[in-house]
């Protein structure tokens, strides 16, 4: 028996037509500004935050498609509909700022080797330009933190602002004593907080593309959950997924006394009404058996009984 999910929650959507969009523009505009003022001012922590910027162009243009996608209905062909696009996109997204990541360290120990000038005022000024639009863009998608796609354009455009703050510090600081080891340094912190904050995105968003179990909840949980409610006796062959955003399914077999259907459909609707207000799950397969029935065949996980850990 099936109980699909009551309703869709449209706020990605809604912020997709707003927020993305004004984020790429914006975006766009800092990344020409970014790359001239680095070019004019001989400074590799501009350029390599133009190219972390940069970064954000096709991240914001996937979230963006990802999210109206995600609003598409389901058909024969994609039964659960597209809500994994915005998953797919954040691990896409994951393997381009590796990418850039690596680019960048390329880059920064090239200036090492090979010491310039910088013009720290085009630093300067460009830093608080910068911190202007990055700080706006993190605001502005603060509300849709909850799902990983918009999660990793937030982590992603937090950490830009931070890199805006230590170009401003170290263009500060070159002013002041003629350190120009600190330009080639600041592009080499830029480079390292892309890949650290990169890593966690592309965790996870591999572990739900493998239909992993949401990390939040353990099976034994959610079978002693099911196993409370009156009529059931045993639950086995659980499995637990997300299908987007924070947005989970499972399906598991019941094993019930013989009985009228109507006591067994009102068993289902607690056991669903258990899993919905306790574990966030809005899609529930539960299929019923009869209890005493041997137990053969592979179980995945192995059966959970009343009184076992």
């Amino acid at each position: 028996m099936d109980v699909p999910h009551a309703g869709h929650d449209h706020s990605h959507a809604h912020l997709a037509g707003g927020v993305l969009s004004a984020a790429l523009i914006a975006t766009l505009i800092l990344v020409a500004a970014e790359f001239v003022g680095g070019y004019l001012g001989h400074s590799i922590a501009l350029v390599s935050d133009a190219v972390h910027n940069l970064s954000d162009v096709p991240s914001i243009l996937i979230a963006w498609t990802a999210a109206h996608w995600a609003e598409r209905p389901a058909d024969t062909e994609r039964t659960f509909g597209y809500r994994r696009a915005g998953i797919l996109a954040a691990f896409t997204n994951s393997i381009l700022l590796l990418l850039v990541a690596l680019a960048l360290f390329w880059e920064v120990f090239d200036r090492f080797r090979h010491p310039v000038v910088v013009h720290e005022q085009w630093m300067i000024g460009l830093a608080l330009f910068a911190l202007a639009i990055n700080g706006g863009i993190t605001l502005g998608l603060r509300r849709g933190r909850k799902d990983l796609n918009v999660r990793a354009l937030f982590i992603h455009n937090f950490g830009d602002a931070l890199s805006n703050i230590g170009i401003l510090a170290g263009a500060l600081i070159i002013r002041w004593s003629g350190a120009l080891w600190l330009d080639p340094a600041l592009g080499l912190l830029i480079a390292g907080f892309v890949l650290w904050s990169t890593i966690g995105i592309l965790q996870e968003s591999t572990h739900i593309l493998l239909e992993g179990r949401p990390r939040e909840m353990r099976l034994p949980d959610v079978a002693r959950a099911i196993l409370e409610i009156p009529g059931v006796q045993e639950v086995h062959d659980i499995h637990i997924w997300t299908l987007g955003a924070s947005e989970h399914a499972l399906s598991c077999h019941v094993r019930i006394p013989d009985m009228h259907m109507e006591e067994s459909e009102k068993i289902l609707a607690d056991v669903c009404a258990r899993l919905t207000q306790t574990f966030g799950i809005n899609h529930a397969t539960v299929q019923f058996e009869r209890a005493g029935l041997p137990e053969t065949g592979y179980y995945m996980p192995e059966p959970f009984r009343s009184g076992k850990s």
